[in-house]
């Protein structure tokens, strides 16, 4: 009898397999947008993630994103001004969110396919998501890539990722300064 070869399936990498489990993950990032109507955007801050949809991204031009599980507020301290969603909703208009907040679900959304190196390619299950390319650097999420809805290319790279220590008591609730005024209350 003639055996055939089959070519191999590539194995997602250990990175990437680990996500669903990871309990924590703190980094410096760059996120940097090219659109063809506003040119080449680029923000930085950190960011912290734990597991039950809790986030922290304070970018270096002072805006908040803060997400305790169930609400996320974002608070843009130019304008003295915050806007709350719920988790849920949130993570419907922006599914790319649940790459960092929920990649247990991720099998639900994507197909992942490894590609060389420590890359992953994530194909849309559903309709209206992006093609997204992730890679991984030391065991951790190191880049996400994809193109919005507008066209503009969007990266998020993350620098220094670690799993931090447990957070302090309240890292995940955001404390409106004096004057806040809220564009959409918390629910």
């Amino acid at each position: 009898m003639l055996a055939v070869a089959l070519p191999a399936v590539a194995a997602l990498p250990g990175w990437w397999r680990a996500l669903p489990s990871q309990p924590a993950l703190a980094a410096r990032f760059t996120q940097t947008s090219d659109s063809a109507v506003f040119g080449s955007l680029q923000e930085k801050g950190t960011l912290l993630l734990e597991r039950g949809g809790r986030l922290r991204v304070a970018y270096d031009s002072g805006l908040l994103v803060v997400a305790d599980g169930r609400q996320l507020v974002q608070y843009d301290p130019d304008t003295r001004t915050a806007q709350s969603v719920t988790l849920q909703d949130a993570l419907k208009e922006y599914p790319l969110l649940g790459l960092l907040l929920e990649p247990r679900r991720l099998d639900l959304l994507y197909r992942a396919e490894a590609l060389p190196g420590e890359t992953v390619l994530l194909h849309p299950r559903v309709p209206g998501l992006p093609e997204v390319k992730a890679a991984g650097r030391h065991g951790l999420l190191a880049s996400v890539a994809w193109t919005d809805g507008t066209g503009a290319r969007q990266r998020l790279v993350l620098e220094q990722a670690h799993v931090p220590p447990p957070p302090r008591p309240g890292t995940f609730h955001f404390n409106p300064p004096p004057g806040t005024r809220w564009a959409t209350p918390p629910q």
